[in-house]
C-alpha cells in the first residue's frame, strides 16, 4: 500500500515506522505548504494541524483517495467534510483517537454512563493530560468521552474548567512534557468514587490504529469510524 502522510511531525514519523514494519511504502510526506500529487497514493493519513485538516481531507476526497484523519481542533467543519465525502462517493474516517485501546475505552465509558444515569448523587468530571506541544484543549479524545456520556445521561454539555453543574461535564486539561495522553472519567459522591482511566504508554498505539484503519478502508466508499474498523456494535 502506498501511503501519503499529510503532516510529518512526531505522529507522522511514528506512523511511518509502523507502516513500513507492516510492509507499506510512504511515498508522500507533506509539511504545511508542500505541493504534492495526492493521486499517487493508495490512501492518505492526515495528522496535520487544525488549519490544514479540512483542505487536506477535501482534496483527497475530490481526487478519489481514501483518507484517514486524526487531526483535532477542526471539527466545526466535520459535517461539511462528511457531506462532501458522500457527494463525491469518497472514503473517509475521522477519529479523535485511533488507539485500539482508547476505542474500547470509549465503549466502556458509554456503558458506565448508562449504568450511572439514575444515580443523581454522583458528580461527573473528566481530566485529560497531554504533552506541551498539543495545540488544542480539551483533547478530541476528552470531547468524545464527554459526548459519549451526554448521549447516555441527563448531562447536556461539557465545559473546559472545573465548574460542576447539573447539566455540564467539566473537563480539566493539563499540559505536561512528554505525556502521550492520559484520560480519566470520575463519578464522585460523598461515599465513594468510581474511576475509569486510559493511559497511553507511547504514541505507537495511535500510529498502529491509524495504519490499521488505512488498511481497512481500501476499496470502500463512505464515511466510517473506528467502530466500523474494529467491528464494535
Amino acid at each position: 500500500m502506498k501511503i501519503a502522510l499529510l503532516g510529518y511531525g512526531r505522529m507522522g514519523k511514528e506512523i511511518e515506522k509502523i507502516a513500513i514494519s507492516r510492509g507499506h511504502e510512504i511515498i508522500i510526506r507533506k509539511e504545511l505548504n508542500d505541493v504534492i500529487d495526492i493521486t499517487l497514493a493508495d490512501v492518505a493519513i492526515d495528522f496535520s494541524v487544525p488549519d490544514a485538516a479540512f483542505n487536506n481531507i477535501s482534496d483527497c476526497i475530490k481526487k478519489n483517495v481514501p483518507v484517514i484523519s486524526g487531526t483535532t481542533g477542526w471539527l466545526a467543519r466535520y459535517a461539511e467534510a462528511t457531506a462532501f465525502c458522500e457527494q463525491e462517493n469518497g472514503a473517509f474516517i475521522y477519529a479523535s483517537n485511533f488507539s485500539l485501546g482508547v476505542n474500547i475505552f470509549f465503549e466502556l465509558n458509554k456503558q458506565l454512563a448508562k449504568m450511572m444515569n439514575s444515580l443523581e448523587d454522583y458528580r461527573i468530571s473528566l481530566e485529560e493530560i497531554h504533552h506541551t506541544k498539543k495545540l488544542d484543549a480539551p483533547s478530541g479524545t476528552a470531547i468524545t468521552l464527554a459526548e459519549g456520556i451526554i448521549a447516555n445521561s441527563k448531562k447536556e454539555n461539557w465545559n473546559l474548567g472545573e465548574e460542576i453543574s447539573n447539566k455540564n461535564i467539566p473537563i480539566i486539561a493539563k499540559r505536561i512534557p512528554d505525556v502521550p495522553g492520559t484520560h480519566t472519567v470520575w463519578y464522585e459522591s460523598e461515599v465513594d468514587t468510581i474511576e475509569i482511566k486510559h493511559t497511553a504508554n507511547s504514541r505507537k498505539g495511535f500510529a498502529l490504529g491509524a495504519v490499521v484503519a488505512a488498511e481497512w478502508i481500501l476499496n470502500k466508499t463512505g464515511v466510517f469510524s473506528m467502530k466500523d474498523v474494529l467491528n464494535i456494535r
